[in-house]
């Protein structure tokens, strides 16, 4: 798993590049736990090179959500491959977090 991340505005683009594993989400939980990241009132992840999502990467994203939601951050995933995205319809997580098609809708909505 390679994450990457790019700050534009007040915004943090996080790509996720292979699968999303016990040992990987890790390296997730390191980058979401980051105290700077907590700057920024939007995330984006970027998902398009995201093959595969274990629960424990899944749980990595769920422990952050009330920290993220109760400072105002939006979390927000575009380009999700279609195994991935049942992964999260399946377990009802497109419930609880904002699943788009792309960046362009990804950054409409971060911006209302």
């Amino acid at each position: 798993m390679k994450i990457t991340q790019e700050i534009k505005d007040n915004t943090v683009i996080m790509t996720l590049d292979g699968e999303l594993d016990a040992s990987s989400s890790v390296l997730l939980d390191e980058e979401l736990s980051a105290p700077e990241i907590m700057k920024y009132s939007k995330i984006l992840v970027d998902c398009q090179n995201l093959h595969y999502i274990s629960s424990a990467g899944l749980g990595v994203f769920i422990s952050h959500l009330q920290r993220f939601e109760d400072a105002q951050i939006k979390l927000i995933f575009y380009n999700m491959q279609e195994k991935v995205r049942n992964v999260f319809e399946i377990l009802g997580l497109d419930l609880l977090m904002t699943i788009v098609s792309d960046y362009e809708e990804a950054r409409t909505i971060a911006n209302e």
